[in-house]
């Protein structure tokens, strides 16, 4: 079995498409690991704010037919591929890491540079991978997150609930 995460976002209807997200990963995947659900502005263009969470889980199969699954998840969304890559999304979905994969695979780099990059990946990443290890930094995603200049982004958690339970709660001050 290969330990997998997806880093998941929205910004249009985000609750009803994070939700929708979760059940179609629930049938595929079964036994999922969720993080608390963020909230954070966008990062390279004016919009709605996004919600992001990371969902980890085990699996056999093989990745190119996770990203066809991911891939498929976001166009039952109505994921529209022709905007730029700065702008408003349905649903997003990101594969994070896939078991001890490091480089290029599939047209797509793992780790995911943006682990690093942005907030709303390291944090809700770390939360569920905690002992885990960057393969090329050697240094744990809790550490990473710790580390991370937390004033260079805005983000927070939310109340996020999902088939009536409370998955995620907000910091109360």
């Amino acid at each position: 079995m290969t330990w997998v995460a997806l880093g998941l976002g929205s910004n249009i209807e985000p609750g009803v498409n994070i939700r929708y997200c979760l059940d179609a990963l629930l049938l595929k995947f079964n036994d999922l690991s969720l993080s608390s659900v963020f909230e954070s502005e966008p990062i390279g263009f004016q919009g709605d704010n996004f919600l992001n969470m990371t969902v980890a889980f085990e699996t056999e199969i093989p990745l190119d037919t996770l990203i066809k699954t991911v891939k498929k998840i976001e166009d039952d969304c109505g994921r529209d591929r022709t905007q730029p890559r700065f702008s408003g999304r349905t649903l997003d979905i990101d594969v994070l890491i896939y078991g001890n994969k490091s480089g290029a695979y599939s047209n797509i780099e793992l780790p995911r540079p943006e682990i690093i990059e942005n907030a709303f990946v390291l944090w809700p990443l770390s939360q569920l991978s905690e002992k885990r290890q960057h393969p090329a930094l050697k240094k744990s995603y809790k550490q990473l997150w710790q580390e991370f200049d937390k004033t260079s982004q805005n983000l927070w958690p939310i109340d996020f609930e999902w088939h009536a339970r409370l998955i995620s709660e907000k910091i109360r001050q």
